[in-house]
């Protein structure tokens, strides 16, 4: 990370130089150009002067070296040229500063030379007579003068190399040194870059996830090993009471009924703890279908009828046909743990209401409601835990692997309804589940 950033710079450094050295040449070549055109005008009159006084004598013996000079008529012929034979020289009366002198007193222009092929400034003088005199100089390109600079000119870019080396070398390093130095064990107690702030919170908050989901997993192994410990205790003292023959014939029976009793409240444990697994993992792999919540209603409680009539409890079904969009298996989860849960926990000759209807917006509400004993304040926020039973003495002898209330919330989480819990101890308990419309409905 510290190259690219060491590149980067050197290379931006770069570009700003050589761009701000082209704008500078560019300028520098503007400048002296109208510098050399001023002069050049200032010569053309000193020129103009001597050839009004002294005519075509001002020409002889004349050495202009690098300028060339011409002396032209009124009508554009050619009078004196220093540089070429006067008949062999076209017409000058349309040249841009002829006429702008024959007008005006004085002209110039700067152009590509027909006759000399190369870029020429030209400044022209009107004389008393009628007459132009015309004074032209090859001017000096862009590159030939980058060239005549070229050692001054690498000597720069030379020390502009360096410096900007240095300093992209320096300054990549005090940019990555805050991220090389940070602690991701305490995000928030780096004191880094205010850019950074969001990124070092969600990694603080990503840890405390973790670290609750480590914890979590840590108790749920815990729960798990615990509540498999007991049937199998169970188990497996009934089995070494029978294989001992330590039993009497008229008890083997209820002894295997005691063993069988063990083995199908494990069959559930472990079906409870498979459905967990798969509501963890999300909705990617869940299939929804449009359903009718007062159906499934009507089938969790008919097959709750049995265990209802066992312990007493009156289980009573009302409400209308409610669709949802759900997966078969979840919401038959939903509504069997919840009508299970309230014929477990309700008193004996109490009652249970579950309902199921649709909303004027499209949802549908679901509403188990029983005249228990209702759920203390502050266990009711607990409820929906793993393995949570509320209290101890109350709950020893219901049946139960404490994962029925989780389900429905981690099955309502995945097919997006909210869950909410009105109990009042000594009143009963209220749950409702509002599903959302099915889409298009």
């Amino acid at each position: 990370m510290t190259k690219r950033i060491f590149r980067s710079h050197l290379a931006l450094a770069l570009t700003v130089l050589l761009a701000a050295l082209a704008l500078i040449l560019g300028a520098l070549y503007s400048y002296f150009s109208s510098i050399q055109q001023r002069q050049l005008a200032m010569q053309t009159q000193l020129a103009a002067q001597g050839v009004a006084k002294l005519g075509m004598a001002y020409f002889d013996g004349l050495d202009v070296r690098d300028y060339r000079l011409s002396w032209i008529d009124a009508d554009g012929t050619v009078l004196y040229d220093s540089a070429a034979d006067t008949a062999a020289i076209e017409n000058h009366l349309q040249r841009p500063e002829v006429r702008q002198a024959l007008a005006e007193g004085q002209g110039q222009d700067r152009r590509l030379s027909s006759t000399m092929m190369e870029r020429y400034l030209y400044t022209a003088q009107a004389l008393p007579d009628g007459t132009v005199l015309r004074l032209s100089i090859a001017q000096s390109s862009l590159l030939a003068m980058v060239l005549g600079a070229g050692q001054a000119l690498a000597v720069v870019l030379l020390l502009a190399l360096g410096l900007s080396a240095l300093l992209a070398r320096r300054l990549s390093r005090r940019i990555v040194e805050p991220l090389t130095e940070l602690d991701l064990d305490a995000p928030l107690e780096n004191d880094s870059y205010e850019e950074l702030e969001p990124l070092l919170h969600r990694l603080d908050s990503q840890q405390r996830q973790l670290r609750a989901q480590t914890e979590l997993r840590r108790q749920f192994t815990a729960n798990v090993s615990h509540e498999l410990k007991t049937p199998l205790h169970v188990i497996s003292g009934y089995a070494e009471l029978i294989e001992s023959g330590m039993v009497r014939d008229e008890d083997i029976r209820p002894f295997a009924g005691k063993i069988c009793a063990e083995v199908r409240q494990m069959v559930k444990l472990v079906e409870d703890i498979i459905s967990l697994s798969h509501l963890d993992e999300g909705a990617q792999n869940v299939r929804l279908e449009p359903l009718d919540l007062y159906a499934a209603a009507g089938d969790a409680v008919q097959a709750l009828i049995p265990e209802a009539e066992r312990v007493g409890v009156a289980l009573e079904l009302c409400g209308r046909s409610a669709k949802v969009l759900a997966a078969p298996s979840l919401l038959h989860s939903i509504v069997f743990n919840l009508c299970e849960n309230s014929v477990k926990y309700g008193r004996p000759g109490g009652h249970v209401w579950v309902r199921a209807e649709p909303e004027e917006d499209g949802c549908a509400l679901l509403t188990v409601r029983d005249d228990g004993p209702g759920i203390p304040l502050e266990q009711q926020e607990r409820i929906f835990e793993r393995f949570y039973r509320g209290e101890k003495s109350r709950c020893k002898d219901v049946p139960g692997t404490g994962l029925g209330l989780s389900i429905v919330k981690h099955a309502a989480l995945v097919l997006g309804a909210d869950i909410r819990l009105d109990s009042v101890p000594g009143r009963g308990t209220a749950v409702t589940v509002r599903f959302p419309p099915p889409a298009g409905g």
